[in-house]
């Protein structure tokens, strides 16, 4: 057996950065920019207001008070997308919008709630194209000025940038509707075992349901890359090698079960005869029985990762080594989580020798982070993933951890309703 940073090294060893395409911008989420962006026009391209209000000279505000406003003639009305075809001069104002190119002249905006704007509505009596101004205002208030943001040349966003929805904003903001980003892989994803029933399906006789298609899939969904389903292939090894067959094309083949020492688990028979082995068996609990290797096609090298067959195994061996596999195909530099310090409710023991991962419930109290086990860690209890957010790390050479002693944990989500 390897240690899981031998496991992972091996397996990051064989895949490579995938090549660019061009998408477009809402469809590049999580995906990485593989060119830098340079703008082509500064944002805001005008200067315009940032409030509702009056576009003035400053000057024209001088000596003003709510007792003795500064009463000016208003010359006309500019919405956000229009341009204002007057100019503003001493004694003037035009009304503005939000958004709206500041017109020229005017040095300042006088925000409504600081007029008598209400007042004047109210009473017909007073003129209607006059406005008062309840304070001094200085030049350059409420106007945000053209570039202000970007500069028209600018370098925005740089090559190997992840683009999250604020990114995807600021793409969208010089006015541009696709990326050159990193491909996202394809993830060939295939069930084996004679006793997998495919759900949809009636439960045959001593069956159990393909749960292990759906978690990896969805796993494969999160981690930013394309699940393509295969099926279920049966523990032969022309069945295995069929279905690997049709999986070549993908840039990753993921199996469940057939990776461990049974009579009927071909899946390792498969990989030593058709393809080139690189690891069997890691040194953790779940996950000990894991195989990788590559098959090839052409000119063409397609990584193969044969997950345990049972589902908190193959869903915790994702996270460890197909998760970080898929981001460095993604071009993503940071390809594992750091662990968090937590303090442990309850007690763990390690009864051979292997690093366990269990799985836990994330809390925070008073500021810090307590664990608890998630119930019995029998890695057929597939309930127990769904109650945990994390995963509790019990070293190969620490027999038992005592309860209120500090562990590090592995951050599977995080759960806004709890912080």
């Amino acid at each position: 057996m390897i240690s899981v940073e031998e496991a992972l090294e091996k397996i990051l060893g064989q895949v490579q950065v995938l090549e660019p395409e061009e998408r477009p911008i809402l469809e590049c989420l999580g995906q990485v920019l593989t060119e830098d962006i340079h703008s082509a026009l500064d944002v805001p391209p005008l200067d315009n207001s940032a409030m509702d209000g009056y576009a003035v000279q400053s000057e024209s505000t001088r000596g003003a008070s709510s007792s003795s406003p500064a009463v000016l003639e208003v010359i006309g009305e500019v919405a956000a997308g229009s341009i204002a075809h007057v100019d503003v001069s001493a004694g003037k104002a035009l009304r503005i919008m939000t958004g709206a190119p500041v017109p020229r002249g005017a040095d300042t905006v006088v925000q409504f709630e600081e007029t008598d704007e209400v007042e004047r509505r109210a009473s017909p009596q007073l003129p209607q194209d006059r406005i008062g101004i309840f304070r001094e205002v200085p030049p350059d208030l409420n106007i945000r000025r053209a570039g202000e943001d970007i500069r028209r040349g600018d370098l925005v966003l740089s090559r190997g940038t992840t683009l999250r929805p604020s990114e995807i904003g600021v793409l969208a903001s010089m006015g541009l509707k696709s990326a050159p980003v990193v491909r996202r892989p394809t993830i060939a994803i295939i069930a084996t075992g004679n006793e997998i029933t495919e759900v949809g399906n009636p439960l045959a006789a001593g069956g159990i349901y393909n749960s292990n298609t759906y978690s990896l899939a969805a796993q494969v969904q999160r981690a930013g890359a394309v699940p393509k389903i295969l099926g279920i292939a049966r523990d032969t090894v022309e069945a295995v090698k069929d279905m690997i067959g049709k999986g070549l094309d993908s840039d990753l083949i993921i199996t469940s079960a057939g990776v461990s020492m049974g009579d009927y688990d071909k899946v390792k028979d498969v990989l030593v005869q058709e393809g080139e082995i690189t690891l069997w068996t890691v040194r953790m609990k779940p996950g000990k029985p894991l195989a990788f290797g590559v098959f090839t096609k052409g000119t063409r090298k397609v990584p193969h990762l044969g997950l345990p067959g049972n589902p908190v195994s193959s869903m915790i061996t994702f996270e460890l080594f197909a998760r970080p596999a898929i981001l460095k195909m993604m071009g993503r530099g940071v390809l594992t989580k750091t662990p968090i310090s937590a303090t442990l409710e309850g007690s763990l023991k390690n009864t051979d020798g292997r690093r366990v991962f269990a799985r836990a419930r994330v809390t925070k109290r008073d500021g810090n982070y307590y664990a608890k086990i998630t119930g019995p860690q029998g890695s057929g209890i597939l309930t127990s993933m769904a109650q945990a957010d994390g995963l509790v790390i019990v070293p190969e050479d620490v027999p038992q951890i005592k309860e209120g002693a500090k562990v590090e944990v592995i951050m599977l989500d995080w759960n806004e309703e709890q912080w």
